[in-house]
């Protein structure tokens, strides 16, 4: 269960911290998964221009990276899984639009369809939510998230 305790502003001085809230997004009051999702969206815009292999590194990268940028926050937070961490978010964006053609219709249809999978979590994506910790358990549960909304995304594609 994500708790929302108010991050500090002072946070935002560390790059980790401010990595992991998304770049401010996450410090939303209302919605801050959607808010970080969003964010997601820019930065997709940019390495979706490159190639697929540098686009799967990247996104490799930000996923690993963020079980030890979500595992630093949350800990100096006091807080596992604290709402304001989104980098999980942008991770599990980034799946989502693999391989996918770039048109604004693809990439709003997979956004809904991220926090879709995200915000309902159908098993096994809720199991992993409450059963695994630190920051590979905040990671994981949307980076399968992601992979369920590729895997429907690529699906809708190939019957459109």
């Amino acid at each position: 269960m994500k708790n929302n305790i108010k991050i500090p502003f002072s946070y935002m001085k560390n790059p980790v911290h401010l990595v992991a809230v998304g770049f401010g997004s996450g410090l939303m009051p209302k919605a801050p998964g959607t808010f970080g999702t969003l964010a997601a969206i820019p930065l997709y815009l940019v390495i979706s221009q490159f190639d697929l292999w540098l686009y799967l590194a990247l996104t490799v990268i930000v996923t690993v990276l963020g079980v030890f940028i979500c595992d630093y926050t949350s800990k100096a937070l006091g807080v596992h899984d604290h709402s304001g961490i989104v980098i999980d978010e942008i991770a599990g964006y980034f799946i989502t639009m693999i391989a996918v053609p770039f048109d604004w219709l693809w990439i709003v249809v997979g956004f809904v369809l991220f926090r879709f999978f995200d915000i309902l979590k159908p098993w096994p994506i809720s199991w992993l939510d409450k059963n695994l910790h630190g920051g590979l358990g905040i990671m994981l549960d949307d980076v399968l998230a992601g992979f369920f909304s590729l895997l429907c995304l690529h699906i809708i594609i190939s019957i459109s």
